[in-house]
């Protein structure tokens, strides 16, 4: 497995996370148990990204610019979780926060997937590819276990 494959695991997960998360209403247990679900994934998933793909490719000059970006969107999507956690589950304004949660992660795997990916393919071999996704494998495991 390399690190692309281990990184569109959790993608794929967020995605599914994302999506039942809107299928919730009100201050219910399945709204609680959805989030608690998607927030998990996400924090796990950008403290191990950000270790073991961003900084490593950081150390390349065309790595800079695309990682810089992505770790500035994962901060946006802290920002909502706290707005979130700081905001009654069933007022409006939850909901609505939710939804632009779930618009950014979308748009943010949809960028990493299409076009942050390739560019990272070029500066990585095949080595360190599958290095990679060893120790991300490992600090997201460690991640969620703390969450």
């Amino acid at each position: 497995m390399n690190i692309f494959e281990a990184l569109r695991e959790s993608h794929d997960r967020q995605r599914g996370y994302a999506q039942s998360l809107l299928q919730t209403h009100g201050d219910t247990p399945e709204r609680k148990e959805a989030y608690q679900r998607l927030k998990a994934e996400l924090q796990a998933h950008e403290t191990a990204e950000e270790r073991c793909f961003y900084i490593p490719l950081m150390a390349h000059d065309n790595g800079v610019d695309l990682s810089r970006h992505a770790i500035s969107e994962h901060h946006e999507m802290d920002e909502m979780m706290e707005e979130l956690d700081a905001t009654e589950m069933s007022s409006p304004g939850w909901l609505a926060t939710a939804r632009k949660l779930s618009d950014k992660v979308h748009h943010h795997l949809k960028e990493e997937e299409h076009k942050f990916f390739q560019a990272a393919g070029k500066l990585l071999d095949a080595q360190q590819k599958e290095a990679l996704a060893g120790l991300y494998l490992a600090e997201y495991e460690t991640q969620l276990v703390s969450a």
